[in-house]
């Protein structure tokens, strides 16, 4: 690999390495006698297009990580426009209505790319019943994917599947200009380019929208549908519950 793809990954890949301990901390944090465990698998269905590794939360009925229609938190904005993991595990993790969060690294780089998989192990107290995930579209402005307060398996043995489409959060206009995307992308994607991309919100594209589903790339600069366009679905979430 050369150093400039490197160089490009070293942004999710710090991230990887910040959210794999605080995840970790979270998932066990209230171990008990009651305490439920799920292990997810989540597998990326696109042919061009990564995504950051997936936060999975556990949560009661009236925690809700995202809602189509609805404007996006700080959080989930940061992850749809600069692949910042470690803000939404931390606003999550102060959310009492949340049971546990864990963060599914694939490996080195730690994107999840076109057709891999990758799984972890999360905890759910016995009265938080309800499931949700995120994961950026790296190849976007401000995309996304994920699931929203779906229902965790209830016996010992369950497996229930989801299939995940992919959303706009709204914060940024999709400019589809590498100079406007993170890093990664076009390393990625196999795109060579001398922009060098932003990890960071540029104030000059903040959009006040809301959430909803994506239309999509439309070839507008840099991105190109036949590389980085998808059709939903975008991700398979098997979740089975092991204890």
């Amino acid at each position: 690999m050369s150093m400039r793809i490197r160089l490009a990954l070293m942004v999710l890949l710090s991230v990887a390495m910040f959210v794999t301990a605080a995840g970790a901390g979270a998932v066990y944090a209230e171990s008990d006698a009651g305490t439920r465990l799920y292990h997810v698998v989540v597998t990326n269905l696109t042919t061009g297009q990564p995504v950051t590794p997936p936060v999975l939360v556990t949560h009661h009925r009236l925690a809700h990580v995202f809602e189509v229609g609805q404007p996006a938190s700080f959080g989930v904005k940061e992850v749809a426009e600069n692949g910042n993991v470690p803000a939404l595990v931390d606003e999550l993790n102060n959310n009492p209505r949340v049971s546990s969060v864990a963060v599914a690294v694939a490996g080195d780089p730690p994107p999840l790319l076109p057709g891999q998989s990758v799984s972890a192990e999360i905890e759910g107290a016995p009265d938080a019943k309800f499931f949700s995930y995120i994961s950026m579209l790296i190849c976007t402005n401000d995309g996304f994917t994920g699931l929203d307060a779906v229902r965790l398996p209830k016996h010992i043995g369950d497996t229930t599947t989801f299939f995940t489409d992919s959303y706009d959060a709204g914060t940024e206009r999709n400019t589809e200009d590498f100079a406007d995307l993170v890093p990664p992308c076009p390393a990625l994607t196999g795109v060579d380019t001398d922009k060098e991309g932003s990890g960071t919100s540029n104030p000059a594209l903040a959009e006040g929208g809301v959430i909803a589903h994506h239309a999509g790339i439309q070839g507008h600069a840099d991105l190109q549908p036949a590389i980085h366009g998808w059709t939903d679905p975008v991700v398979k979430v098997e979740i089975t519950r092991i204890r």
